[in-house]
């Protein structure tokens, strides 16, 4: 499988800085970029364009709910025009900034709650798959792999958008294919070996197994990779070389 690495980059804020992104760049392909709304300030979304061009990464836009106080990790009601408006200002701030240098956003994958709650409710769905649609058609749109993809895939042709699937080698699944939520014991895979394993299984069988043992078809077009600690690093070149291998 042509599966990319991708990891969620530019979180830093202000004078905070989060994660390793100069280090980790090599060693990636996609870059998830925050732009304001969790994480991010144009200054940083600059410094992140910029990296993301010097190694010739495709940049993607990382939409969030507007909280940055709870890194966009807190459940929100929002209309599906709110939804629509706080996509679209979003994107269109990074697209800005990234014609200043010459380079276009390739793909839109939501951030946080509102990445859980599109996978969890189709009008949350329909909400962004219509906000990339309005501001471009040939953006890609990402969301978790699960036993959706076929249901999610009709919808977003309804809106004339492709869809690219995302594969979680250090977060468990649920039987039903879902995220277990960060909260729950055993949310997070830490350990390096096992998260290797993991995603040799994915790229040899395109399975993986839930938290139960159930085995998981997932097709994978990406494979998310977090770089916010120091040991992240080692991980992700040793997924870097494993995808070499293959």
């Amino acid at each position: 499988m042509n599966i990319k690495l991708n990891c969620d980059m530019g979180e830093g804020f202000g004078t905070y800085s989060m994660g390793l992104d100069e280090k980790i760049m090599p060693y990636i392909q996609m870059a998830n970029l925050a732009c304001g709304f969790h994480a991010a300030d144009p200054v940083t979304m600059h410094k992140s364009i910029k990296l993301c061009k010097e190694h010739d990464i495709q940049i993607g836009c990382h939409p969030s709910y507007p909280d940055l106080v709870g890194f966009g990790r807190r459940e929100m009601n929002c209309s599906s025009e709110e939804i629509v408006a706080f996509v679209l200002y979003q994107l269109g701030a990074l697209s800005a900034l990234c014609k200043s240098y010459g380079v276009t956003v390739s793909y839109l994958k939501p951030h946080g709650a509102l990445y859980n709650q599109m996978m969890q409710d189709e009008s949350i769905f329909r909400s962004i798959a219509k906000a990339v649609a309005k501001f471009d058609t040939n953006l890609k749109l990402m969301i978790l792999s699960s036993s959706k993809n076929d249901n999610y895939a009709n919808i977003a042709n309804k809106y004339n958008i492709s869809l690219l699937y995302e594969v979680f080698a250090d977060r468990a699944y649920t039987n039903e294919g879902l995220l277990v939520p960060r909260g729950q014991h055993n949310a997070v895979i830490s350990g390096k070996e096992e998260v290797l394993e993991r995603a040799k299984q994915l790229m040899r069988k395109g399975s993986l197994k839930s938290i139960s043992g159930k085995k998981l078809k997932l097709k994978a077009d990406a494979l998310c990779v977090h770089g916010d600690n120091k040991s992240a690093l080692k991980l992700i070149k040793s997924l870097h070389k494993l995808q070499n291998d293959f």
